[in-house]
């Protein structure tokens, strides 16, 4: 049908949908011949939606529409038959629950154990943003929002990480089996060479350190990322142990517990920072499971984990397009605090490309009428009208988000989202209420019919500037139809003004057509270095991004709320390398802005360690001006400022190498006293305490001062170490004297700092230096109490505790899982610990002094059962080299985290083991655990 048909269909079309909703009657002839036409049809079908929408109760109001709608349809499926082909999307799980975030006015116990107690399964709760992440029975949902604190109760914001498939070639994480998985990371382990304990890059390394310059940069300017800590976010690093084991990782990678996450994006963008700033500190979280969960990892990693360098490529799609949201103020919390935040621009499309299903305008009213105050948007910017914009024939499947600029949580102008097929039927819905304090936000996801399009209705309200996303589809002529489309689709988190939004170009082979007909993707300069010549990623997200609000909801522009109002942000800044290699499975190449993101980061970490406090400005200015301008000429919406290249904003920035000096872990040996091998009170010991360079440049007027955390223990005054090369040690002599008072077997806490010529000075760290001589005999306390299940899928998971008593200062100790009989048997009741799939869960213990440490997390992919397993200091290998085949696991590992500062202090009190299984699908119980304490003798 031609925009012409469409528009001779539109009066009958407004007195057929008034018929229907004000008569109620069965059709006329004139009604059945008006919906023989497609749009007569669409527009009908809408009408009725609405009608529905308005006779929601108010109870229903507070659920987003496509719970409300799979509501009606369960308990009368008469509500739903003028629209026979409309999906709510709501899945239902076998056990007749689904997942929702509910908003409440408070997030406490109460609330967590109400909700428990209708049957839901609390996932992510979150007090600061006063929102529950839970599974719920469908059944319960009404009631659940009923709770006069219940505020709304809403569909979860999926996400999406910036990577992009090669076409004919997609590879799924999710489609294999877990199993599958399991057995593919052991192949992989049991051929693995060994890791060794030098700085090296690991054999697979990205082209990306070629063609952004980089491995020359760090050749000529001596600088390899000592100094910085550089932590990505994404959706999961599956497959650490497996590039520790093989060298492409170190082995100390910080990961948050508990937030290993699901998948493997994170464990290939390690691998590019580690290829490009191989001396860099690495950290991890993911974004999983909602946006508050994302927006407290990273706050977390910048004010825990002290990371230099935040890097992630994920948008969740209720990321605000016209003000910043939750996760956006945390970015701009932790850049105002220092660090310096990077993010991937998108995979969504750019209009120079055509590539983008992006539309924004100020919203038109077409003259057309759904339902009696309802009005469609028109797209056409001519003397037509268009109600309909239509998407490709490959736009299946994808999210289509819709956002108009009222303030976060004070929406009182009410706008819908309709996705319709060319016959006419609506095939899905967004129809929320917005009456006042909700968000300015519909979403849906496209189906797989031919012919699809997007309507826009106003319910009520003002008009508004809108944004109509069809993320990584486009919009398309088809059926007569114009396809409308604007720049500016990249938005959330990654459009913060200081952040670093990334756009992506490849580093070397092409990654094919995006869909059939298009033009040939382009080619990296691999392996040569990129040039001003080199060509983006057609699929790159573009911008500029408008904003209306502040933070806090005030406009930014008050009184205009047009197209001409609010601030234009830049975005994206620069342009990096995707299409690279790494080791890890289904990430060979690694194509999408989720790869060129750590590309920048890396190199922004090289120049930072060249450049010790640097600040953002001077890192933004540095990056910007040395930046190979690309296509079209200037800054531009796709590429930015343009390329970054390392060699050029290392000698625009001066960088230099850096000296870094720690205290090693000192030795020993009395030398006065009963003429034993131990330190006792009344004694003195000589401490040979080694100071170690690990930084790029040579280090001078290198000092160490120690300092006991007891008066009774003296330890002599700092030593000279003088000058040290990179990479190379020095042991110096201390005296430590232990009055006669001093308590016996009480261990004494050495505090280090040292001193140097540089930046990075001083560095401080603690050693234990041990008194008294150690018992052959252990003290054990073990968990007495009943088996607790650990609740599938939740961050608060379950705490298990064990008093001690009488025991005081200890020289060391262990914890054990314990167990009778080992099995693999995920239903045994004679192992400690039983879960079909240990990596799901993450164990910390807690001392009485309130000290912490990480078990494990994620280890043992595949692997079922703990049983008999010591956790202990001294062991030969870490619990996360720990391979499936060794399942049930058993033997002696160190932990992630030492145990050592757990027992500095008196060991008495209550000490509790903290359990959760982050990662949906299966639980476990605990049964059984001990500790063990070795106490000092005289």
């Amino acid at each position: 049908m031609t925009p012409i048909q469409w528009q001779r269909t539109r009066r009958v079309v407004t007195l057929l949908a008034a018929s229907v909703l004000v008569a109620g009657t069965s059709a006329t002839a004139a009604h059945a011949k008006a919906l023989a036409d497609p749009q007569a049809r669409a527009l009908a079908q809408i009408a009725e939606l609405q009608q529905l929408k308005k006779s929601l109760s108010a109870v229903e109001r507070k659920l987003d529409s496509p719970l409300a709608l799979e509501l009606r349809k369960r308990r009368n499926r008469a509500a739903t038959d003028a629209t026979p082909k409309l999906s709510t999307g709501i899945t239902v799980a076998t056990n007749g629950t689904t997942p929702v975030v509910v908003q409440a006015a408070k997030v406490d116990d109460g609330l967590l154990r109400r909700l428990r107690g209708v049957g839901a399964i609390v996932r992510y709760p979150s007090q600061s943003t006063g929102t529950v992440l839970i599974d719920a029975p469908v059944s319960e949902l009404d009631a659940i929002a009923s709770w006069s604190e219940i505020r709304r109760v809403k569909v979860p914001s999926g996400f999406q990480t910036s990577r992009t498939d090669v076409p004919g070639r997609r590879v799924e994480i999710g489609s294999e089996a877990k199993d599958q998985t399991a057995e593919r990371i052991a192949t992989a382990l049991r051929a693995a060479p060994v890791s060794v304990g030098a700085v090296s890059q690991g054999p697979v390394v990205s082209e990306g350190d070629r063609a952004h310059a980089a491995d020359t940069a760090r050749t000529k300017y001596k600088v390899t990322g000592v100094g910085v800590k550089v932590c990505a976010i994404s959706d999961g690093v599956l497959s650490l142990g497996n590039s520790v084991a093989s060298g492409e990782l170190p082995g100390d990678v910080d990961v948050l517990p508990g937030q290993a996450g699901q998948g493997d994006e994170g464990t290939a963008m390690l691998e590019i920072i580690h290829d490009l700033a191989p001396s860099a500190k690495l950290g991890f979280a993911t974004a999983y499971e909602t946006e508050e969960s994302f927006a407290d990892n990273i706050r977390s990693l910048r004010f825990s984990a002290h990371c230099d360098i935040i890097v992630d490529d994920i948008l969740y799609f209720h990321e605000a397009a016209f003000q910043d949201g939750v996760v956006a103020q945390a970015v701009s919390q932790v850049i105002a605090d220092g660090a310096f935040y990077f993010s991937s621009a998108g995979n969504d499309g750019n209009a120079i490309d055509g590539t983008t299903g992006n539309y924004e305008a100020d919203f038109v009213n077409s003259g057309q009428r759904v339902d009696t105050s309802g009005r469609l948007h028109d797209f056409d910017p001519g003397t037509g009208v268009q109600v309909f914009n239509p998407l490709s024939a490959n736009s299946t499947g994808k999210v289509v988000t819709l956002w108009w600029n009222d303030p976060l949580g004070a929406s009182g102008n009410d706008y819908d989202m309709y996705l319709v097929d060319a016959e006419g039927n609506v095939l899905t819905a967004s129809q929320d209420t917005q009456d006042g304090d909700d968000d300015p936000y519909e979403v849906l996801e496209t189906g797989y019919a031919a012919g699809q399009r997007l309507a826009v209705v106003k319910s009520s309200g003002k008009n508004r500037y809108f944004q109509l996303s069809a993320l990584r589809g486009r919009f398309a002529d088809a059926d007569g139809l114009k396809a409308y489309t604007t720049p500016g689709v990249t938005r959330g988190h990654s459009a913060v003004q200081e952040a670093f939004s990334v756009a992506a170009a490849p580093a070397a082979a092409a990654m094919g057509e995006l869909e059939p007909g298009d033009p040939a993707s382009p080619a990296g300069p691999f392996p040569q270095t990129f040039t001003g010549a080199s060509a983006l990623e057609r699929f790159t997200s573009d911008g500029p991004r408008r904003v209306f609000f502040k933070a806090n909801g005030k406009p930014i522009t008050p009184g205009n709320l047009t197209s001409s109002g609010g601030e234009l942000r830049q975005k994206p800044d620069i342009t990096a390398a995707d299409g690279v290699a790494t080791s890890v499975w289904g990430f060979q190449p690694f194509y999408g802005t989720s790869a060129a993101a750590p590309h920048a980061a890396a190199i922004a970490a090289l120049a930072l360690s060249g450049n010790p406090g640097m600040t953002n400005a001077e890192l933004r200015t540095a990056m910007t001006s040395t930046a190979l301008d690309l296509a079209p000429a200037g800054v531009d919406s796709r590429s930015g400022h343009g390329m970054v290249r390392a060699d050029l904003l290392l000698k625009n920035t001066g960088a230099t190498p850096q000296p870094l000096v720690q205290a090693g872990k000192p030795v020993t040996t009395p030398i006065s006293g009963d003429g034993d091998q131990y330190l006792e009170p009344g004694e003195k010991a000589s401490v040979s305490l080694p100071a170690v360079n690990v930084g790029d440049g040579k280090a001078t007027g290198v000092s160490v001062a120690l300092t006991t955390d007891d008066p009774r223990a003296k330890i002599t005054a700092a030593q000279r170490y003088g000058t040290l090369a990179p990479g190379a040690s020095k042991f110096m002599g201390f005296t430590l004297t232990l009055a006669k008072d001093y308590p016996v077997g009480r261990p004494v806490t050495l505090t280090a700092k040292t001193a140097f010529v540089g930046v990075l000075s001083p560095t401080a760290g603690r050693q234990l230096v041990a008194t008294g001589q150690v018992s052959t005999e252990a003290q054990t306390f073990a968990y007495d109490g009943p088996p607790i299940e650990i609740p599938d899928s939740d961050q608060t998971g379950i705490t298990a505790s064990i008093d001690v008593a009488g025991v005081g200062s200890v020289a060391n100790m262990t914890f054990s899982i314990d167990g009778t009989e080992c099995t693999t048997d995920p239903e045994s009741t004679t192992v400690g610990l039983s879960h079909p799939y240990i990596e799901d869960v993450t164990a910390v213990l807690t001392a009485p002094n309130g000290a912490s440490a990480q078990l494990f997390s994620g280890v043992g992919f595949g692997g079922t059962n703990m049983c008999q397993v010591v956790f202990d200091d001294r062991a030969n290998q870490s619990i996360t080299s720990v391979q499936p085949a060794q399942s049930p696991f058993s033997g002696s590992w160190r932990p992630v985290a030492p145990l050592a500062p757990l027992y500095a202090a008196s060991v008495d009190g209550t000490w509790t083991l903290s359990m959760m299984d982050t990662i949906g699908g299966l639980s476990g119980t605990l049964r059984a655990f001990s500790l063990h304490f070795k106490k000092y003798e005289a």
